[in-house]
């Protein structure tokens, strides 16, 4: 211990603490409370946490000399007992802190007991008593009514019948019931009870089982026999028992499920007896007289002094001297008590009371655990690193020196201050210890923090050659360790690539990979480089050895850039094209444009005939499922299909619109031109006739599906049906050029007329039948000169007077339309001339739509209107059938001022024009027109024509022009300075105005 530094020191509480009510005979303590017993029967209550004192006559009514024998203290401080003997014999009294009076506890008359009780776990003011003739039994009190409730026997010794000398009880919830410890002392023995459910069920159970009980004979000075809890959080954690023999003590532990054979749980652990022999130099065993126990230390009460002993050590670290008055050195320090709740110690003699205070008593119990070697608890009460560093040193040193070194450098890894890296590493080095350094180095590694970086990078790289190392000399020992799969090598190289995987972010990559390379390790070379992201030197290895698959895992991975997809797929789809292909599809990023050389390189290889072409598919579902729209990729599709021996994949190919639905867009994404030169070189004609048609060149499909069916005319009769059958389809598909479409049947007719060349006169009939296919475009003077000279008239008999019968009907066609056009042209004449003879009635009152004057009855202003000419008094007008009538002037000003900027321009025009050309005719002014017939051509009536159908083609408050003015603004730009007028303006001049009061 720390000699310098004292834990427990000494101070004089009170002086004078009886107050002259007799001389101390007994104390208790608790929560800050103090409660004495006197010699004259007095109890004395000191109050310290609110600094109150008071005293009690418990002798009040009692003859002779009277003795308080005991106090009993609850930990709150709250309840108190006391026993008074004298010539009456022991009565017992119950005070509350509340109470201005003692309450007798007349049960309790003529017994002398030891009393406990948990006041954290039993309800208020329940008891446990222990009696001189070794009987329990539980009392209640009741504070309101101030008398017991009830008493309870509970138990008797009946094997050694003793006096129970102290008691101690604690409980504990467990599993949703109540479990009570008890345990209580007699002179040589110390009971244990333990059990759920009720005190009284508890130690009912201990009439079938036996008690649990440890003897220990021998006899202590004044017969005071002391059982001590030490409380540690509201919980009992260790307990002493100041016996003959000596101090029984051990550690507690409420929640132990450990059984004794006879049933009872032992909640007693790590048991010890500190021997007297202990605690003096001399022969003579000196035994204490009272005792108070601490979390580390016994507080043993030995003549007039205080020995501090280590609960753990057994070793006296202090001696506590006390400042004794004269008159109270005869019978010196009478005893100890403890307050728990308080942590405090007191002790006291027949005056005073002196205060042992504990000052940080934990703070040298590492050094004493280490003393003894119990290192987890030396950890357990360091207090800063230093002191961990100095508990790992021992234990390092001592499995050093019992050649454990493995163990060794786990604890030499844990230490910080007390001694170097350096030394540490030459330490295994010169003993030639890898094994233990590596694990020095790892362990290290665990204890630094991210901010060593550069320590880190050095330990982590100085480990990695020593794991080399390691598997380099296990294969240097074992041959058969790569088969072996259970070997020591495997579990090295998990271990390894495990470090690895750990260190991938500290590691230094170039240096790394060059101690790897150095020391033959591909694969685990290839290991590192996958964790640090060094994928193409993956992939590289991985084609190297033929293992496609686990290349395309890592390029499948989200964080490989689709470059080395790029440049490792000419090598991967000639190693494994299907599996190849399949990942290309997986990944939706890819370009396959870039693709193209791979996929090049795999198509000019020979493959089976029935194989599955891997490129085609993946073309296909570039093309159908992405809808990818570069030309490259359709055409190289095409070309592949070109390729192929059946042509029903390029046909269909070529038949599908890809830009189908765009707006704009083409119908295929392909290079026709190349596609054309591509399928001509690969002779396939369907195909070619396809692009031929699609590209609109008609006459150039049919001539090569003619060509083709020449060719193979001499094969087989289905061929030759099949591509006449094509060339018709071909020259059907032309709708808006008849001509063309005529010449292309022509082409076809003629072919046909040509392969029943030299044939009996059953096939110059079925040629002639080929008419009737052509829906009436192709008449038999039109194929006749494709026959031979020699051919009879009676083999087209059939055909020519069928083409007489529709020359005859359409000449009688052509003769009813004509008599149709007669019987139009009459009725058009007739209506012109009912023109000239239209009317309309006009009142006298009507009013001009826009200007609201008469129509009949003008001023000067409107008497000659510009273009017009003047019937009588009246002005030139308008009447239309819907029964508005305008001014000519008002109505042209209205229609320009409604109508769009060039209408109204070209209206104002034609009136220009008029005017200029004023001297010629002109028409009525009431709209009636000359009798010169209607196609008169005089320029003036062809400018007033056109001005009419300008203003007057209808109505304009009942046709368009009224429907288009709602779009129009409600002022006009013109009119927003006379709108402007309009608007409120504050007055800002009020000296002149004048105020008119106004009478309520």
């Amino acid at each position: 211990m720390d000699q310098g530094r004292q834990v427990f020191s000494v101070d004089l509480l009170e002086r004078y603490a009886s107050k002259n009510r007799g001389m101390i005979t007994c104390m208790a303590a608790g929560n800050d409370v103090i409660v004495l017993g006197t010699s004259k029967g007095w109890i004395i209550r000191h109050d310290f946490g609110v600094g109150s004192s008071y005293d009690i006559d418990l002798s009040v009514g009692r003859t002779g000399e009277q003795s308080i024998h005991k106090v009993f203290v609850d930990p709150g401080g709250s309840h108190c007992i006391a026993t008074v003997t004298g010539v009456g014999g022991a009565e017992s009294f119950y005070t509350h802190a509340k109470w201005p009076k003692p309450r007798v506890l007349s049960r309790l008359k003529g017994l002398l007991f030891q009393l406990r009780r948990s006041s954290w776990a039993l309800k208020m003011g329940s008891y446990i008593l222990g009696t001189q003739d070794g009987q329990l039994f539980e009392m209640a009190v009741d504070e309101k009514d101030k008398r017991e409730k009830y008493i309870k026997f509970l138990f008797e010794l009946e094997e050694l019948p003793e006096a129970f000398m102290a008691l101690q009880m604690e409980t504990a919830n467990i599993n949703g019931g109540m479990r009570y410890y008890v345990m209580a002392v007699t002179p040589t023995r110390l009971y244990s009870f333990t059990g759920i459910g009720t005190l009284e069920s508890v130690f009912a159970s201990y009439k079938e089982r036996a008690v649990h009980f440890m003897e220990l004979p021998g006899e202590i000075p004044n017969r005071q026999v002391e059982l001590h809890f030490f409380i540690k959080q509201r919980r009992a954690v260790h307990f002493a028992w100041l016996s003959g023999t000596g101090i029984y003590h051990g550690g507690l532990n409420f929640g132990a499920q450990h059984s004794y054979p006879n049933g009872d749980e032992n909640f007693v652990e790590s048991k010890a007896l500190l021997d007297y022999s202990k605690l003096s130099d001399g022969t003579e065993i000196v035994k204490p007289s009272s005792m108070a126990l601490s979390e580390y230390h016994f507080l043993l009460l030995i003549g007039n002094k205080v020995k501090v002993v280590n609960r753990i050590s057994e070793q006296i670290i202090e001696e506590l001297q006390f400042d004794i008055t004269a008159d109270s050195a005869s019978r010196g320090i009478i005893g100890l008590c403890s307050d728990a709740s308080a942590g405090l110690f007191y002790a006291y003699d027949q005056n005073s009371i002196f205060q042992v205070s504990v000052i940080d008593e934990g703070r040298d119990m590492w050094k004493v655990y280490l003393d003894l070697k119990v290192f987890a608890a030396a950890l357990a009460n360091c207090r800063d690193p230093l002191q961990r560093d100095q508990v790992y040193l021992v234990q390092a040193e001592a499995a050093f020196a019992d050649k454990e070194y493995l163990r060794a450098a786990s604890f030499y890894a844990k230490i910080n201050y007390v001694i170097s890296f350096e030394e540490v590493t030459l330490k295994f080095i010169s003993i030639n210890e890898p094994e233990a350094l590596r694990t020095f180095l790892l362990r290290k590694l665990d204890t630094l923090s991210k901010d060593d970086k550069c320590q880190i990078t050095m330990i982590s790289t100085w480990a990695t050659e020593l794991y080399l190392d390691k598997i380099n000399r296990l294969l240097l020992e074992d041959d058969t360790a790569i088969e072996n799969c259970n070997s020591e090598y495997h579990s090295v190289i998990q271990e390894f690539r495990a470090f690895m995987s750990d260190c991938k972010d500290v590691l230094d990559e170039a240096t790394t990979m060059k101690l790897l390379e150095s020391y033959g390790r591909v694969e685990e070379l290839v290991y590192f480089a996958n964790l640090k992201e060094q994928y193409e030197i993956v992939i590289h290895h991985y084609i190297q050895q033929g293992e496609a698959k686990k290349a395309l895992e890592v390029l499948q991975k989200s964080s490989v850039s689709d470059e080395l997809q790029y440049k490792f797929a000419p090598e991967l789809i000639m190693l494994d094209a299907y599996e190849t292909v399949e990942s290309w599809m997986a990944c939706k990023n890819l370009n396959p444009r870039r693709l193209i050389t791979a996929m090049m390189r795999y198509s000019s290889e020979p493959h089976a005939k029935n194989e599955t072409h891997e490129v085609i598919k993946y073309l296909e579902f570039c093309v159908h499922s992405l809808h990818n729209e570069d030309p490259g990729i359709h055409n190289l599709l095409l070309s592949l299909y070109a390729k192929q021996e059946d042509d029903s994949a390029l046909l269909r190919f070529l038949q599908c619109k890809f830009g189908k639905g765009r707006e704009n867009g083409p119908e295929f994404f392909y290079d026709p031109k190349y596609s054309l030169r591509l399928c001509l070189k690969e002779k396939r004609t369907r195909a070619c006739v396809h692009i031929y048609s699609m590209m609109s060149m008609h006459e150039e499909a049919v001539a090569l599906a003619l060509q083709k069916d020449t060719e193979f005319a001499s094969t087989t009769v289905s061929v030759l049906q099949i591509d006449s059958e094509l060339a018709m389809a071909e020259a059907d598909k032309v709708e808006d050029d008849e001509d063309l479409r005529k010449k292309l049947w022509l082409m076809v007719a003629k072919h046909v007329v040509k392969q029943e060349k030299g044939v009996k006169r059953e096939n110059i009939r079925k040629a002639i039948a080929f008419l009737k296919e052509t829906d009436g475009l192709l008449k038999i003077e039109d194929i006749l000169p494709f026959f031979p000279d020699f051919a009879l008239i009676d083999d087209f008999k059939e055909a020519i007077c069928s083409s007489l019968e529709d020359y005859n009907k359409q000449i009688e066609q052509l003769k009813e339309e004509m008599n149709d056009a007669t019987r139009g042209a009459d009725n058009i004449r007739n209506d012109i001339s009912a023109l000239t003879q239209r009317y309309a009635v006009i009142d006298r009152e009507e009013e001009c739509g826009v200007c609201k004057r008469k129509i009949l009855t003008m001023t000067g202003d409107f008497r000659m209107a510009q273009g017009y000419s003047s019937s009588g008094p009246l002005a030139p007008f308008y009447v239309f059938p819907c029964g508005h009538s305008f001014h000519a002037q008002c109505l042209i000003t209205h229609v320009t001022s409604c109508a769009h900027e060039e209408q109204a321009e070209h209206i104002l025009d034609l009136q220009k024009q008029l005017t200029l050309l004023g001297s010629e005719t002109r028409r009525d002014m009431n709209g009636n027109r000359s009798d010169e017939p209607i196609t008169s051509t005089t320029t003036a009536d062809k400018l007033r024509s056109e001005l009419d159908d300008a203003i007057a083609s209808e109505c304009p408050f009942c046709g368009e022009l009224m429907i288009n003015e709602i779009t129009l603004p409600f002022i006009k730009p013109e009119e927003t300075r006379h709108s402007a007028s309009w608007d409120l303006r504050p007055q800002t001049n009020l000296a002149n105005q004048r105020t008119i009061s106004l009478p309520v």
